[in-house]
């Protein structure tokens, strides 16, 4: 049968995130990516500048890892009849979909921010709660900060929010081109990073002037 490409295809996509679990669980059985997943999800724009729909080999996908029938993904359900242009699934706005990018590129995020493009093949994260469209995703590595943050944790950086004394920040040292991950303790004009495990060595260092305030974290979420 000839698939249409229509709003139809979005809200059937997300009940089968629902059925799934997450739409990571659905990716996976599909054999796609989370990444492209939520590009399609969201509409995001190709290099042409058109939205990402779900096209007859993606859709067959679904299908089959969901063990749906052929043509399952155009049926309109739950009173979905009418093509009228909407909003046509419940997921995240564009605007709050953020790149889980490593820590090195988080040391050079104001660098390579502007050139970001969603093909560049990142994983989109929606964040919960308000913060600037520069903002990226970083994933806790080591103990340092624990017990409040956890290895595997996902962090949301604001490069655009105020640093201020007691904030948790993503900080670039002078002397590596990593991003590393502290709380920022203001005293006297001068600033300092500490770690919040008890048993870190070292656990309050003074900053130097050369050092890079990458952003400041807006909200973390626990792995489960």
């Amino acid at each position: 049968m000839t698939r249409k490409l229509n709003p139809i295809r979005l809200r059937n996509l997300e009940q089968l995130i629902s059925e799934a679990g997450s739409a990571t669980k659905l990716a996976k059985a599909a054999g796609t990516t989370s990444s492209y997943l939520s590009q399609v999800r969201n509409q995001l724009p190709t290099k042409k500048g058109t939205p990402r729909a779900i096209g007859n080999g993606l859709a067959e996908k679904l299908e089959k890892a969901m063990k749906k029938p052929h043509g399952w993904m155009d049926d309109p359900r739950d009173g979905n009849t009418s093509g009228h242009e909407h909003n046509a699934h419940d997921g995240p706005d564009l605007r709050s979909l953020h790149p889980l990018i490593s820590w090195v590129q988080a040391g050079n995020w104001c660098e390579i921010s502007d050139s970001f493009a969603a093909e560049d093949g990142f994983e989109l994260l929606p964040c919960p709660v308000q913060c600037s469209s520069e903002s990226f995703v970083l994933r806790v590595r080591g103990t340092s900060m624990e017990p409040k943050f956890h290895e595997g944790d996902l962090i949301f950086v604001d490069p655009n929010a105020s640093a201020d004394h007691g904030k948790y920040v993503v900080i670039r040292l002078d002397e590596s081109n990593e991003a590393t991950f502290k709380q920022l303790i203001i005293e006297e004009g001068k600033r300092y990073l500490k770690a919040l495990n008890p048993d870190w060595p070292n656990r309050i260092i003074e900053v130097d002037e050369e050092a890079t305030i990458c952003g400041v974290i807006v909200f973390k979420g626990e792995v489960v």
